[in-house]
């Protein structure tokens, strides 16, 4: 396996465990408050960490583009974090795929 299939599909395992705990921790909120409770990317990441936040949101406004954050970035924060997560996942997976080869027209 080349390495940075390797790093493609290590990348997509570690966004699939986040998604499954964002899940289970949306899936346990909604049965404690009997309805649906979707956390956010945003809420999410402020609540684990608010400065890193703000770090990124100058970072990405002084460094990359002014206009970036909110058209881009900020819908982006907005949607479920699982969704968001699994998304990446995928991209990831998709990016780390190899087909496989083919082995011959009579092998078994």
């Amino acid at each position: 396996m080349r390495p940075l299939q390797f790093l493609f599909r290590f990348i997509s395992a570690l966004a699939l465990l986040a998604a499954i705990v964002a899940g289970v921790l949306d899936s346990i909120q909604s049965v404690s408050a009997s309805g649906v409770v979707l956390t956010s990317l945003g809420n999410m990441w402020l609540n684990l960490d608010p400065e890193s936040l703000t770090l990124a949101e100058i970072y990405a406004e002084t460094y990359v583009s002014e206009g970036l954050w909110r058209p881009v970035i900020g819908p982006a924060l907005a949607q479920p974090a699982f969704a968001i997560f699994l998304g990446l996942a995928l991209l990831f997976w998709m990016a780390g795929y190899r087909k496989p080869r083919f082995a011959g027209r009579f092998s078994a």
